[in-house]
């Protein structure tokens, strides 16, 4: 299986097979919008600023696993982004990431990087480089900022 053959769901409910980002460096991060690194948001949306033009994509998948702080339904998390943060890369439905129900996109994605958690996401804000043949290149935690994932990004472009 390759990241290509998972399908998702935006937040509006519809489905979108990964195949649409075939060929594009992608960032897929797990959110929250009651976070202490809610703030994320305003770097995530400078790297997706500076890079969309180039074949990069953030894909966002919001998370209320983690002391619920996601609360709301897709469209309020979707209009506190875009007011709050003037979002605008593509943000997808409410997803587990862990546990019986966990998404199997993120299983995916925990399966083929390394991290000291295992298979295991700790905390919103985890984040996932994946270049353009899509393979995991690395796994970032909550605490490294976007701004600290640009040479990456950049190098993969």
């Amino acid at each position: 299986m390759s990241i290509y053959d998972y399908e998702v769901k935006k937040s509006d409910g519809s489905t979108v097979s990964l195949k649409e980002y075939q060929g594009k460096v992608l960032l897929i991060v797990n959110t929250a919008t009651g976070c202490g690194f809610t703030p994320q948001y305003e770097g995530l949306q400078k790297l997706y600023d500076k890079y969309r033009d180039q074949g990069f994509e953030i894909l966002d998948f919001p998370c209320n696993q983690f002391a619920n702080q996601a609360p709301g339904t897709n469209d309020e998390i979707h209009e506190f982004c875009q007011l709050k943060y003037k979002t605008s890369f593509p943000l997808f439905s409410k997803i587990d990431v862990n546990g019986a129900n966990e998404d199997p996109l993120f299983h995916f994605l925990k399966e083929n990087s390394k991290s000291v958690l295992g298979t295991k996401i700790k905390w919103n804000f985890t984040k996932f480089l994946v270049n353009k043949e899509g393979k995991v290149i690395e796994r970032f935690a909550p605490v490294v900022e976007p701004e600290k994932i640009d040479d990456k990004i950049a190098a993969l472009l």
